[in-house]
């Protein structure tokens, strides 16, 4: 196999392999990973099928790729969303404000279900998705510490997987089903945020 470290970069490669990424996310978002093969992404792209193994080693090294691309995309914006807001009433705002938006982005719900069936399916993916997971977890724990310095030590840690798991509960919910009432369940953890019942 190729040593990809070893190999110099240029600007030039640099754009082919966004180039060939941007084609498999594409194809990823509209066809699952049965469309993302290596004819099929350098056809979209208008490159040479052998540009793949140069770029990144092979169709594995490309599909590592598109998934951890397809991540950011997924886990990206929301977690800069959620950790940039004030407190946890603003977060909550937030999540309402991005959650409870009709389901209209196709590509992205359907790239965040073939994010968990490359995980399930790959370990090497598995174990991709796994670390951006735990990732997004401790930047959450972290800013719970700020927000709450007097809490016990493994308080935010649970609070950080509670919401994190909220989160893709609601969201493959949602997916699935257009007319959850994600309001309400998000005003009901207000409800809670507020001390009521």
């Amino acid at each position: 196999m190729t040593n990809l470290v070893d190999r110099p970069t240029s600007s030039r490669g640099d754009r082919r392999r966004r180039q060939l990424v941007d084609a498999g996310i594409a194809l990823l978002g509209r066809e699952g990973w049965p469309g993302v093969s290596t004819r099929a992404v350098a056809e979209r792209a208008g490159t040479n099928p052998g540009l793949i193994h140069y770029h990144f080693g092979g169709l594995a090294g490309l599909h590592a790729a598109i998934f951890r691309r397809a991540t950011e995309l997924i886990i990206g914006p929301l977690a800069t969303e959620l950790l940039g807001a004030p407190d946890e009433r603003a977060a909550l705002e937030t999540m309402r404000s991005l959650l409870a938006r009709p389901p209209d982005d196709e590509q992205a719900a359907r790239l965040a279900a073939e994010l968990i069936v490359g995980a399930m399916r790959d370990p090497a993916l598995g174990e991709m998705l796994r670390d951006e997971l735990r990732l997004a977890r401790t930047q959450i724990a972290d800013r719970l510490r700020q927000l709450h310095p007097g809490w016990p030590s493994a308080r935010p840690a649970g609070v950080a997987t509670l919401i994190a798991a909220s989160i893709d509960g609601l969201m493959l919910h949602y997916m699935i089903d257009g007319a959850l009432p994600v309001g309400d369940a998000l005003g009901a953890v207000g409800d809670l945020l507020e001390g009521g019942a």
